[in-house]
C-alpha cells in the first residue's frame, strides 16, 4: 500500500509546504533539516506496510498467523514421531525400552504387540521416521537377540504443520463453528490426532434401523420370559439391560457416529492408528459415556477407509531406445502420483472417480512415451466411480 511512498516523494511534499521566498535548494538549511525527517518517515511507511500485511490472515507471515489463529483457539500441529512395527527374534527376548539404529535414525522399542512384535517409535519427529525399513542394529548389547527388523508403519510421523495448511484451517474456522459434537467438531478433533490425514463423519450411520425397531414386540417379550431363566452371569445381565432399555424406549440410533479416517500419508489407516483414534474419541470400554473427545451419548465407531485396488492396462507406443523394460517404474510412479492426488481429495469429496483420461495424460508425460491407447481400469474402459469410503491404490500397470 505504501511501497510507492519514497524518500524523494516525502521530501518534495515537505519542501512544497515551505514558502518559495526561502532557500530550499539541496544543501540549504531548510533542505538539510527536512531530509533526515523524510528518511525516517520513509522507514515509518515501510513499517506500516509490514503491519498491514501482518494484520490479515491471508497475508500474515507464520509467526503473526499463529497469533491470529490463537484468537480462534487454533494452534499449529507439532511434528510427531513415527510408530512402526518391529519384529524381533527370538520372541523370548524382551526388547522393551531398547534402542536401535537404521540408516540415520534411532528408534526406541515402546511396547510389545504380540510374541516378537513390538511398537517401535522413531526418536526423531517428522516424516523422516517413515522412510526406513529392514534390519536394525542394537545400540547396546542385547543378550540372545538374533535379529531385529522394521516391517511397516503403524502411525506415520508428521512434520510440523506448514503455514499454508494452518492458514486454511484458520479460514475454515469462520465457515463452520466446531462445538458440541457437530460435524465440524468431529473433523477438527480427528484431524488433530497424530497420524490422521483426513476424516469423514457420518451421522446415525445405522440409520436403516428406526427407533421403533428397538422396542420389543409381544413375541420378543414372550421369548425373553422363556429364556431369561436359563441364563446367568454376564449374558443374563447384558440381555436384561438391552431388553429393559428397549422396553423403556431408551434405545435410539440418533447418537451413533461413524468416523472414517485415512493416515497422514493419505493411505489406508493401520489397525493401530484406528485403535488410537478410537481410544481418543470414544473408548470402546466406555462407549457413549463421554470419556473421550466425543460428547456424552455419542457412540462413535472408528474405521479406516477401504483400499480399492486399481489395475491399469494400456497399449503404449515408445520412442526409439525406450521400452516397457526401462520405463515401467516411471509409468507406475506417474499413475501412483495421480492416485495420491485423488486420495488427498477424499476427505472433502462425497466420492472419488478414477478417470482414464487423467491416467492417459500422466503416462503421456513420461519421457519416452509417444502414444497411449486402449486404456482400461479394472477391466473396463469407463471411468471408475469409487464408493464413499474407498480410496484408490495402485494394483499394477500392464503396458
Amino acid at each position: 500500500m505504501y511501497e510507492n511512498t519514497t524518500y524523494e516523494m516525502i521530501l518534495q511534499r515537505m519542501l512544497d509546504r515551505v514558502p518559495d521566498k526561502f532557500d530550499k535548494r539541496e544543501g540549504s538549511v531548510i533542505w538539510d533539516t527536512h531530509s533526515p525527517t523524510a528518511i525516517e518517515l520513509q522507514i515509518l511507511y515501510l513499517e506500516l506496510d509490514v503491519i498491514l500485511r501482518e494484520a490479515y490472515g491471508d497475508t500474515a507471515s507464520r509467526d503473526f498467523l499463529i497469533l491470529r489463529c490463537r484468537e480462534r483457539g487454533i494452534y499449529p500441529h507439532e511434528a510427531t514421531k513415527a510408530v512402526l512395527r518391529g519384529v524381533f527374534t527370538p520372541s523370548s527376548v524382551d526388547v522393551t525400552g531398547q534402542r536401535f539404529n537404521i540408516g540415520d535414525m534411532n528408534y526406541t522399542v515402546a511396547e510389545r504387540i504380540a510374541g516378537g512384535e513390538y511398537r517401535v517409535e522413531c526418536e526423531t519427529a517428522g516424516k523422516i521416521g517413515n522412510q526406513f525399513f529392514g534390519t536394525m542394529v542394537p545400540i547396546g548389547y542385547i543378550k540372545g537377540l538374533q535379529s531385529a527388523e522394521l516391517t511397516e508403519i503403524l502411525i506415520p510421523g508428521e512434520d510440523e504443520e506448514e503455514a499454508e495448511d494452518l492458514r486454511q484451517r484458520y479460514f475454515a474456522s469462520f465457515e463452520e463453528n466446531a462445538f458440541g459434537g457437530n460435524r465440524a467438531d468431529y473433523l477438527e478433533k480427528a484431524n488433530a490426532i497424530p497420524g490422521v490425514g483426513g476424516a469423514k463423519v457420518t451421522r446415525a450411520w445405522n440409520a436403516d434401523i428406526s427407533p421403533a425397531d428397538m422396542i420389543p414386540k409381544e413375541s420378543v417379550e414372550a421369548w425373553y420370559d422363556d429364556i431369561k431363566g436359563t441364563l446367568t452371569g454376564e449374558v443374563r445381565h447384558w440381555l436384561d439391560s438391552v431388553f429393559h432399555a428397549g422396553k423403556q424406549k431408551k434405545l435410539t440410533t440418533g447418537g451413533t457416529v461413524l468416523l472414517t479416517i485415512i493416515d497422514s500419508g493419505f493411505g489406508v489407516a493401520s489397525e493401530a492408528l484406528v485403535q488410537t483414534v478410537q481410544s481418543a474419541i470414544d473408548p470402546e470400554a466406555n462407549a457413549g459415556d463421554g470419556y473421550g473427545l466425543a460428547p456424552i451419548g455419542h457412540v462413535v465407531m472408528v474405521e479406516s477407509a477401504e483400499a480399492k485396488e486399481i489395475v491399469v492396462k494400456t497399449t503404449l507406443t515408445f520412442e526409439p531406445g525406450y521400452g516397457w523394460g526401462n520405463l515401467q517404474t516411471s509409468i507406475e510412479e506417474a499413475v501412483s502420483a495421480y492416485l495420491l492426488e485423488l486420495r488427498k481429495e477424499w476427505a472433502g469429496a462425497s466420492s472419488l472417480t478414477v478417470r482414464i483420461s487423467q491416467i492417459d495424460n500422466r503416462i503421456l508425460n513420461v519421457p519416452g512415451i509417444i502414444d497411449v491407447q486402449n486404456t482400461s481400469v479394472n477391466g473396463s474402459r469407463e471411468n471408475l466411480n469409487l464408493g464413499e469410503y474407498e480410496v484408490p491404490v495402485l494394483g499394477g500397470v500392464d503396458g
